[in-house]
């Protein structure tokens, strides 16, 4: 290994070849729940050193784990415990290659903090509208590795949508150049769809070409109060039918996950917050192409209509872009607020969005049932059908107790509900190797093989972030 160690320093020089000293960031996932150990952290600065190394690791037979902001939620992108991985770190490439104003498109590497992306094209007078809660800490490399969701998914998609092509470095060390950023182009596989959302175990992505668009003239933000599931969802079909596209924003938040933001943080102004004829709050935001007024008037249409159909029993709308933050940062403030709370079992599901009311009163059903006192904390993307289900321990015991006791029969629960609605265990945070075990379970065999024939295809050697999707 020493020999692989000199020829990787040569590569990308000395200092950027890390095997001494504390090297927690890069070994430590970023829920604190899995620690590995690292052969050591290689920081390649372009392109060819990236190429240089996958060679070097490749004819050396050594794992390689691509790793951006090291964000994700899924234990995907650290070392396992054995000490013979390189964790390959893409955050010194982090220019901004081009942007076309005229094309709507923004070519980038690998290692861009999202948050920066979304300055830059602010700068430029156009939109990036990628938005998540670890966006000034996570890359779009990351982004497009998970196919990351966020909150406008329900006008914009996923990173999968918003990417017209890729730079990727293969196992072999090759490098395809995919970065033609054209939105028809039919010559034969799309390789780029491909790459998204494989989590690095076909290939290492470099570069991207991603989606921009204009700057809406004005947002609105509201948050109402409704009286059930089934009058959020009835809220989400009016909204998209007077709104249309200009519906950029629909998340939904129980009471309790409020109540949990209200007790943690109470500087922060929870709308609504114990209100009995709100167990559930929408926040919506409506972007508008033509003015302010003209917003404000298909936000009140709308919020009136809502009313009249007892959809909504009570809505506050943001009067400025202040007021809209504040909103916002309670929604976003939810999973801190469920940290502070104690130890909690987290869930990414998605389940076709006419079904989430009977699934939530399903599911709540079953574990309220099996482990009484449980406290369930539901929030999440309604829009586009994705919910944090997340599961806190009773009140009163050990909550370590709780998750070392009941978090595989919990997952259980969750993910047999999950398949009997016909949803998704894992719907924006990935597979990694926490839901690797999951994946087999749940997936087709069909599936299963397709996928297992194309990863074995791309890498013979099972070098890229092995036992990571699959297993």
């Amino acid at each position: 290994m020493t020999t692989l160690l000199d020829t990787l320093r040569t590569i990308v020089g000395p200092t950027h070849v890390i095997n001494e000293g504390d090297l927690t960031a890069w070994e430590q996932d970023w829920r604190r729940r899995v620690r590995g150990k690292a052969l050591a952290v290689v920081r390649p600065a372009n392109t060819q050193e990236v190429a240089a190394v996958v060679k070097a690791c490749a004819a050396a037979g050594t794992a390689i784990v691509p790793q951006g902001g090291n964000t994700g939620l899924a234990v995907g992108s650290t070392p396992d415990d054995s000490g013979t991985q390189i964790v390959l770190s893409l955050t010194r490439m982090n220019a901004v290659r081009s942007v076309d104003t005229d094309n709507l498109t923004m070519t980038v590497e690998a290692g861009c903090i999202l948050q920066n992306l979304q300055d830059v094209a602010e700068k430029a007078g156009v939109l990036f509208p990628l938005s998540l809660a670890a966006e000034g800490s996570c890359t779009i490399g990351g982004n497009l590795g998970t196919n990351a969701g966020g909150t406008q998914v329900v006008r914009y998609g996923n990173a999968r949508d918003l990417c017209l092509g890729l730079e990727v470095v293969t196992p072999q060390g090759e490098v395809w150049d995919g970065l033609k950023g054209l939105r028809k182009d039919n010559t034969g596989y799309d390789l780029r769809d491909l790459f998204i959302g494989s989590e690095g175990t076909l290939g290492i992505i470099t570069a991207a070409t991603m989606k921009l668009y204009p700057e809406p003239a004005a947002r609105l933000t509201a948050w109402a109060a409704v009286p059930s599931m089934e009058h959020a969802v009835a809220l989400l079909g009016l909204a998209h039918k007077q709104l249309g596209a200009g519906l950029t924003g629909f998340e939904v938040m129980g009471q309790f996950a409020l109540s949990l933001v209200g007790k943690h943080m109470p500087q922060l102004r929870v709308p609504f917050l114990g209100d009995d004829n709100a167990p559930w709050c929408v926040l919506l935001e409506n972007s508008d192409s033509e003015s302010e007024e003209h917003a404000r008037a298909r936000f009140e249409s709308l919020l009136e209509t809502a009313f009249e159909m007892g959809c909504v029993t009570d809505a506050v709308v943001a009067e400025n872009l202040t007021q809209a933050h504040q909103l916002w940062h309670i929604r976003e403030s939810i999973p801190l607020a469920q940290a502070e709370e104690g130890l909690n079992i987290k869930h990414d599901i998605s389940v076709q969005i006419s079904r989430i009311p009977a699934f939530v009163a399903h599911t709540d059903a079953v574990l309220q049932r099996e482990i009484p006192g449980v406290r369930l904390v539901n929030f999440g993307h309604l829009g586009d059908g994705n919910l944090h289900y997340n599961v806190q321990a009773p009140a009163e015991g050990d909550p370590k107790a709780f998750l070392r006791e009941h978090e595989a029969h919990v997952n259980h629960l969750v993910y047999e509900a999950v398949a009997e609605f016909g949803g998704s265990f894992s719907a924006e945070h990935g597979i990694g190797e926490l839901k690797a075990d999951k994946l087999a379970k749940y997936q087709s065999p069909v599936a299963l093989g397709m996928m297992r024939a194309i990863k074995q295809a791309l890498d013979p050697q099972g070098i890229m972030n092995p036992k990571r999707v699959l297993q």
